[in-house]
């Protein structure tokens, strides 16, 4: 075999699982600019890649605290252009801004983006495994995960 990581070797297969993911996006509290950085932070890893029948993928979701407030920051961008905001926002405003720089209300709102962003990374990452299970390249990825 050669030097490639198994993430290198399934580019394709994640480039096809974004396109179809894109509808479970759109019908999400994120937006696909959100979903992006929520995937930027979020590592996908094999569990128990020596045994594809138990071998799982899942979203290693440690570094999205890092990103959350940034997901702020762009819901008060297109805020402030007068975008449209998802359900579940706040929708910012002046008395929002003064809340947070205040350190007041929003605590909560991390916990609820945080779980959000865990349950739809892992409905990705079973995508992503059910597509490369079907077309018969699990096993093979599988191998490759194991030899990291």
């Amino acid at each position: 075999m050669s030097d490639t990581s198994w993430t290198d070797r399934i580019v394709g297969d994640r480039m096809t699982v974004d396109r179809e993911f894109s509808n479970r996006i759109a019908n999400s509290r994120f937006t696909s600019q959100e979903w992006s950085l929520i995937m930027t932070a979020t590592e996908l890893e094999i569990e128990n890649p020596e045994d594809p029948d138990a071998a799982r993928i899942v979203a290693n979701t440690e570094k999205v605290d890092q990103i959350l407030p940034e997901l702020e920051n762009v819901r008060s961008q297109v805020g402030a252009m007068g975008g449209a905001t998802r359900e579940g926002d706040s929708g910012g405003g002046l008395v929002d801004s003064i809340k947070g720089a205040l350190g007041l209300g929003g605590g909560g709102s991390h916990d609820a983006e945080r779980e959000a962003a865990e349950a739809l990374t892992q409905e990705y990452a079973e995508q992503l495994q059910s597509r490369l299970e079907s077309s018969g390249r699990w096993e093979s990825v599988c191998e490759a995960a194991a030899t990291e």
